[in-house]
């Protein structure tokens, strides 16, 4: 009887404890965030950008995760092409999904989620072909290759965790590296240079007359919560100014965490979250802004996701010639286009070139023509640092004089040079360490010849 009373007593004791960790901010944001982003991430890295999945955990979360991760455990569906991930196999379990031309989405609960749906790319990936005749007239080669050493050091020891450069001048492809496990066909997650592929989406919509991006009353998810949010313009997400409370601290205990693990609907949740600023009025950089700026453009390309899919990439990709990205939406069908575009190097550096070509590809203008001046315009109350998707360096950043970038978590680069021409990507997983990927960029142009800088005979 007393064994029993113990038992039973255990059992109330631990099913309290787990009830007050579940209600806490461990159990409802830190821990699901945790096998969150392990199921969602695995799945995306391994079937999206066809990475090994022990190799990508072991670079991209691990080190994120620290002690934290000896405690998920993950499960991978090859065949199904799911990934499940939970504490301990019994707590806080996360579920992620793979549709074709779709990638991953993390399923919370499953109510009108179509597993079956998908948006198959209607052509392979076209990789662009090293030009070393160009390389060779307008770079010391030398130089050029140097610069690529030094940014990925010795794989063994150098904790940066570089997988992949490539260098474009004129459009041309004058260089690329990869680490083993990657090449030219690799998918790199660009996580928050997507926001720069939104901002060129909205481009193109603003340049086709489709949207206009300081009309008020242009966000439905703001709309659908208080007509009083009319106010708050796509460019002013675009720009971090939407004034919502949607910190974004990478803890894993943030709004932001909260949205992209654990959430059904990112842009509702954003668009709910407490109003703290005017819109304009003060600029915080919160991936929220950019989901409910992605969802308004998304309503500009069709009523269905596959529809959407294949006009966003009629509309924003295939001018550009490129067929392998894919932007992965969320479970209730917006595109997560704060974070979760997934594209070879080469096909990011044809998104870069665009703007190195002042909105032009194949002698179409694809963007307004003042359209490079509004996304490098620094926001009030960056400290200069942020345009319109678009970082801007600090000055004493090395980098020539009207450099602009993509950039993304864990030091995704791609630093656009209009007055070179040049584009430099760089993908990795760098973790607690810099990149070193300014050095990169700078020693990229110096590398070039003397007539091809901008003050050259």
């Amino acid at each position: 009887m007393i064994k029993r009373f113990l038992l039973g007593a255990s059992a109330l004791v631990l099913a309290g404890g787990l009830l007050a960790l579940n209600l806490s901010p461990l159990g409802r944001t830190y821990l699901p965030s945790g096998t969150g982003i392990v199921a969602k991430q695995v799945c995306s890295l391994t079937f999206v950008s066809g990475l090994d999945s022990d190799f990508a955990k072991s670079i991209y979360l691990d080190p994120l995760l620290g002690g934290a991760g000896g405690g998920i455990m993950m499960d991978i569906d090859e065949e199904a092409r799911e990934v499940r991930a939970s504490v301990l196999g019994l707590f806080w379990r996360q579920h992620a999904v793979y549709r074709d031309g779709l990638g991953c989405t993390l399923v919370h609960d499953g109510n009108g989620f179509d597993a079956t749906l998908s948006a198959p790319q209607a052509q392979d990936f076209i990789p662009l072909e090293l030009d070393t005749q160009h390389r060779d007239t307008h770079f010391d080669a030398a130089a050029l290759n140097a610069a690529l050493d030094a940014a990925f050091g010795d794989p063994e020891t150098d904790p940066r965790n570089t997988l992949a450069v490539a260098v474009l001048h004129r459009g041309r492809l004058v260089a690329e590296r990869y680490v083993p496990g990657a090449n030219r066909e690799t998918r790199f997650h660009g996580w928050s240079m997507t926001k720069s592929a939104m901002t060129t989406l909205a481009g193109r919509l603003q340049h086709e007359g489709m949207t206009d991006i300081e009309a008020e009353g242009a966000v439905p998810a703001l709309a659908a919560v208080d007509d009083a949010y009319r106010d708050v313009t796509i460019e002013h997400l675009l720009r971090m100014a939407g004034g919502f409370a949607i910190a974004e601290t990478n803890t894993g205990f943030d709004p932001n965490s909260r949205m992209l693990f654990t959430q059904t609907d990112m842009a509702q949740f954003a668009a709910t979250r407490e109003r703290l600023y005017a819109p304009g009025a003060h600029w915080q950089y919160m991936s929220g802004n950019t989901v409910m700026a992605t969802h308004a453009l998304q309503q500009q390309l069709g009523s269905t996701l596959p529809e959407q899919v294949r006009n966003l990439r009629a509309m924003l990709f295939e001018p550009l010639n490129i067929h392998s990205a894919v932007l992965e939406a969320d479970e209730s069908g917006t595109f997560q286009g704060s974070s979760y575009m997934y594209a070879t190097a080469h096909d990011w550096a044809r998104l870069a070139q665009l703007y190195a070509d002042d909105g032009v590809a194949h002698a179409q203008r694809l963007l307004p023509e003042d359209w490079l001046d509004i996304v490098t315009a620094p926001t009030e109350g960056s400290n200069g640092q942020y345009g319109m998707g678009f970082w801007l360096p600090e000055e004493h950043e090395d980098v020539p004089g009207g450099t602009f970038m993509m950039s993304g978590f864990q030091s995704q680069w791609a630093f656009i040079m209009p007055e070179q021409d040049l584009v430099v990507v760089r993908f990795g997983a760098t973790n607690g360490t810099s990149s070193r990927s300014y050095a990169l960029a700078s020693a990229v142009a110096a590398a070039l010849a003397p007539q091809d800088m901008p003050d050259g005979n």
